[in-house]
């Protein structure tokens, strides 16, 4: 085109790389989580006082699982609406779900107390993520 160059827009082009990236969308999941936490996590117990219930009335591995969900549901909506493939949409909703899952099932067989069951769940829950990160670097850090 006679020596003109054509350059995208300044916002399509990439402007972060590497552990910036990697730092920005681990914001942006950690953002997400909470929200939902603080979002659903008020519509699930405004409906559940509307019947005169309370998920601190139930067992804590309701409570961790409903928390499980509140947090994923946010943060894979977030990651589809940043335009992540699915598979990576799927494998992080793993990492958010299969370590309440085994900390449901230890307060289940009595292997730690029931008033654990949510901190531990978060321990585990945030490496989990962040693993998961890891494994896919080249996605996230771009």
């Amino acid at each position: 085109m006679n020596g003109l160059r054509i350059e995208a827009p300044r916002s399509y082009t990439r402007t972060r790389s590497g552990p910036r990236a990697f730092a920005r969308h681990l914001g942006e999941m950690l953002i997400a989580m909470v929200a939902g936490m603080v979002v659903l996590g008020g519509a699930v117990e405004g409906a559940l006082a509307l019947v005169g219930a309370s998920l601190s009335d139930g067992p804590a591995s309701l409570a961790a699982a409903v928390m499980a969900v509140n947090m994923t549901v946010p943060m894979v909506w977030w990651m589809h609406h940043r335009g992540h493939p699915a598979q990576h949409n799927v494998e992080m909703a793993a990492s958010m779900v299969v370590p309440p899952a085994v900390v449901i099932a230890l307060d289940w067989l009595a292997v730690i107390a029931s008033g654990s069951v949510m901190m531990v769940q978060h321990v585990v829950m945030i490496p989990a993520m962040v693993a998961v990160m890891l494994w896919r670097y080249e996605h996230y850090s771009a």
